[in-house]
């Protein structure tokens, strides 16, 4: 009896195999790169990662940070070996519990081979323990570890996780997060979602933060200092947490003016976009010499110097409207940064008109009559302007005109619905300029080709389109328009990245 059921399930397992050719296929390698065009080194294939369980000890004298990463994630192919987005020294892995080969190799690959292979559909556990000076590790010529008077901050875009975690580093392969930093006592500790529970020990403080929704890695941000930090609910009731270094100076009182207002200018947006993605929602101030802001899952990142020239509440409209595009609904492709920068230039438009400053029309008539047809502006797609004019001023001032373009097409009812539509059809996904078209050519119920290559993938400058009755708009001008009282504060957040 028992030699018969050891043959049925040999047998069944060989049927199972010759259903399933890629289960029977001889493991492989897995790709050092997601397929990104922009970035072709950029994440891995291979696996696809759930959760991230980061847990660290940093000292702000040294700027010595340690850690063990613990990934959790899934085969997508019969694996042999497979590799990790990472820069820091790596003292030892474990691939479900034992130990694993591994190397460096090129800019920030960690290949990693197991002692087994992993079978397609398999779940594995890898433990990453690690240390190093992230302020000294320099990747493709640069450093995305800022280091602070009294600490450190990571918040970077493109890139930004390999100074501190080990991760598939790719906004198509989104996980959960739990982030434990240990640092001196009288030094906080600042990451994404909630603060789940705070311990001191033997002069050490160990903040625990959760994010619970999925988050790509370069959403996931570390600010490590001594800082100022304010809690409440925004009005409907969404809990926000804000920090501020307590050596701002002369920004200080500018910045908390405006980034104190973030609970207000969520529920304002969630008019727009619909109810908010996440559990928690707020921002912090470092004391850095950066000039852009990052709209790092449910804790923006914000330079001082876009408060240099007083409060700017436009900045912060920018950053929590890539709550809902960019972070809930994230880009499948690096080429579709469209989705992320025209959406949260236009909701900057949208405050413009709230606040009685500039409305929508107006705006785009200054992008379009600022830019003559010779202008290199007009030669930058935003559906697709390659790496080197990602964070171009294209992609978010010519991006928002073409927002405004579909608005004027098919007419404030369906834009808005399309509006507030898309991150509930996306949420917590991944998208394409190609599904955001599909998607509002449905809710619309036309072809809007006309308007996407006209916009988005024509390297010229467009005619003057028509807007509608009763409005004035680039053609029906007969004078230059004027700038708008808040288009400055609107440029401030350009330099994001």
């Amino acid at each position: 009896m028992r030699k018969r059921m050891i043959t049925a399930a040999a047998a069944a397992a060989t049927l199972l195999l010759l259903a399933d050719p890629a289960a029977a296929a001889a493991p492989t390698p897995g790709a050092a790169g997601a397929g990104d065009a922009y970035y072709p080194t950029y994440g891995n294939g291979g696996y696809d990662v759930s959760h991230y369980d980061i847990r660290l000890r940093y000292q702000p004298e040294t700027d010595q940070l340690q850690g063990t990463t613990t990934i959790l994630a899934t085969a997508t192919e019969n694996l042999s070996r497979f590799n990790l987005d990472f820069a820091l020294d790596v003292d030892e892995v474990l691939v479900n519990g034992r130990p694993a080969a591994y190397r460096s190799t090129g800019e920030q690959e960690l290949e990693v081979t197991p002692a087994a292979p992993l079978a397609r559909g398999s779940r594995a556990t890898v433990v990453v323990r690690y240390r190093g000076v992230p302020s000294k590790t320099v990747r493709y010529g640069f450093n995305a570890w800022l280091r602070t008077p009294d600490g450190g901050v990571i918040a970077g875009e493109p890139e930004g996780a390999w100074w501190w975690f080990p991760s598939n580093d790719h906004p198509f392969d989104k996980a959960t997060f739990d982030v434990s930093v240990a640092v001196p006592d009288g030094t906080q500790a600042i990451s994404n979602g909630t603060l789940v529970s705070q311990r001191s020990e033997l002069g050490w403080t160990r903040y625990n933060w959760r994010q619970t929704k999925p988050q790509a890695t370069y959403l996931a941000t570390l600010a490590v200092g001594k800082f100022d930090i304010t809690t409440g609910t925004s009005p409907s009731g969404i809990p926000v947490v804000n920090a501020y270094s307590k050596d701002l100076g002369d920004n200080d009182g500018a910045a908390r003016a405006s980034v104190e207002r973030t609970g207000e200018i969520v529920d304002w947006l969630s008019g727009y976009l619909g109810p908010y993605p996440f559990t928690s929602a707020g921002g912090y101030v470092p004391n850095v010499t950066t000039r852009y802001a990052l709209e790092s899952q449910t804790r923006v990142f914000y330079s001082p110097r876009q408060f240099a020239n007083g409060s700017n509440t436009s900045v912060v409209v920018h950053e929590l409207a890539h709550q809902w595009y960019g972070d809930s609904v994230s880009v499948q492709r690096w080429s579709d940064i469209w989705l992320n920068e025209g959406f949260a230039r236009y909701a900057q438009w949208l405050w413009s008109e709230s606040e009685g400053e500039g409305t929508a029309q107006e705006l785009a008539d200054w992008v379009y009559a600022s830019h003559p047809a010779e202008d290199p502006f007009w030669t930058v797609k935003p559906g697709d302007p390659g790496p080197d004019e990602q964070f171009a001023l294209p992609v978010y001032d010519r991006g928002a005109v073409a927002v405004h373009a579909l608005r004027n097409t098919v007419g404030d009812q369906k834009f808005f619905e399309i509006l507030r539509g898309w991150p509930a059809e996306r949420r917590f996904g991944n998208a394409t300029v190609a599904d955001f078209r599909a998607y509002a050519e449905k809710t619309a119920g036309r072809s809007l080709a006309e308007v996407f290559d006209t916009w988005l993938f024509t390297a010229a400058k467009p005619a003057a389109p028509t807007v509608p009755t009763g409005s004035v708009g680039f053609a029906a001008r007969t004078t230059a328009p004027t700038e708008p009282r808040s288009w400055q504060k609107i440029q401030a957040a350009t330099h994001e990245h």
